[in-house]
C-alpha cells in the first residue's frame, strides 16, 4: 500500500492530516479486479474488498495487491455490499468504484487536490453541463445533499465504454455518481438498485472523468440488462403495479418507443454509429423486459 505523505486541509481552523480508503463491492471480477486496484496503489492509504463469495480468482488477486479483503454473503441489492464496504472504511475520505471503473491519473490529482484542501470548482461549458445533469437527477430523485456549509462529497463524471470504445452521445455522459464522500457523512439506504447514496451536507463536482468499462462485449451488457430487469420486476410487484391493458401499452410499447427516440435523435446517439444505435435500443428494451418478468412471476 502506498506510504504517501498526508495531506493537510487549510479551509478549518485547525490542522487535518486527510487519509483516503478506497472501497470496492465485488462478485467475480478477476477480469477487471487487477486493474482498478492498480489505478489508486499510488493515492489510497487503504483499499478495502468487500466481496461476495465469488468463485473466481477477485478475492486471492486483491490480496495479492494489498487490499484488506472480506468475504460476505450475496445480496440481491447489491447496494448493501457496498453500504458493507464504506462502513468499513477507517479513511477521512472513502472513494467508491466499482470493480469495471479506473481512476485516470487526472481524475486521481484532482482527488489529491481535495485531500489537501486546495480544490477549486471548474467553470465554463463543462460546468454548465454537469450542473444541469444535476438538476435532470434531482427531478428524478430529489434534492441531493444538505446545505450545511461544507462539502462532504463529490460528484465523479463516468466515461463510459461500450464495446470497447467510449460512448461519447445516447445521453450516456456524463453520468455522473457521487463517489467521493467524507467519511460519516454518506451511506446507501440499500433499498434498490437505482437509488442515490444519502449524503448530511453540500455536494460538489470533480471535473476529470472516471474511466467505465460497462460493457466490453454485447454477452457482458446482456447479462448485466438481465439482472437489472430482475430487480425492477421485483420493485414492480412491491408497489403492485397494474397488470391491465394501459400498464402493458405503457411499458412494452410506448415507453420504449420514447426512450429510443430520446436516446437515439434527441441525444444523438446516432453520431455513435452502430454502437450508438444499439445502445438506444437495448437501453429502450429494458421496459419491457422487466414488465414481461412481472407479468409471469
Amino acid at each position: 500500500m502506498s506510504h504517501r505523505t498526508r495531506y493537510t486541509i487549510h479551509h478549518t481552523p485547525y490542522t487535518e492530516h486527510c487519509t483516503l480508503s478506497v472501497v470496492l463491492a465485488t462478485r467475480n471480477e478477476e477480469a477487471n479486479i487487477r486493474r482498478v486496484i492498480a489505478s489508486v496503489q499510488d493515492l489510497a492509504d487503504e483499499i478495502i474488498v468487500v466481496d461476495e463469495g465469488s468463485t473466481d480468482k477477485t478475492r486471492s488477486i486483491a490480496k495479492e495487491l494489498g487490499a484488506k479483503v472480506f468475504k460476505v454473503k450475496h445480496e440481491p441489492i447489491f447496494h448493501k455490499t457496498k453500504q458493507k464496504a464504506l462502513a468499513k472504511a477507517k479513511g477521512d475520505w472513502i472513494l467508491q468504484l466499482d470493480a469495471d471503473e479506473v481512476v485516470t491519473s487526472g481524475l486521481a490529482e484532482e482527488i489529491k487536490s481535495v485531500l489537501e484542501g486546495r480544490h477549486k470548482r471548474g467553470g465554463g461549458d463543462k460546468n454548465k453541463l454537469f450542473l444541469r445533469h444535476q438538476k435532470l437527477l434531482e427531478s428524478r430523485d430529489g434534492k441531493l445533499g444538505k446545505d450545511t456549509g461544507e462539502i462532504v462529497a463529490y460528484f465523479i463524471p463516468r466515461r463510459n465504454y461500450f464495446l470497447g470504445k467510449p460512448l461519447i452521445h445516447a445521453g450516456v455522459y456524463p453520468d455522473a455518481v457521487i463517489r467521493l464522500v467524507k467519511k460519516g457523512k454518506a451511506r446507501f439506504p440499500g433499498e434498490s438498485v437505482h437509488e442515490q447514496i444519502e449524503v448530511d451536507g453540500n455536494v460538489a463536482w470533480l471535473f476529470n472523468d472516471l474511466k467505465h468499462n460497462d460493457s466490453p462485449t454485447l454477452r457482458r451488457y446482456i447479462a448485466r440488462m438481465n439482472r437489472y430487469t430482475d430487480l425492477q420486476s421485483e420493485e414492480f410487484e412491491a408497489k403492485k403495479l397494474s397488470k391491465n391493458f394501459f400498464t402493458l401499452f405503457l411499458y412494452t410499447t410506448f415507453l420504449p418507443f420514447i426512450n429510443f427516440l430520446k436516446l437515439y435523435f434527441r441525444h444523438k446517439g446516432f453520431l455513435d454509429g452502430m454502437r450508438g444505435f444499439l445502445w438506444s435500443l437495448l437501453s429502450s428494451l429494458h421496459f419491457p423486459l422487466a414488465y414481461y418478468k412481472y407479468q409471469t412471476r
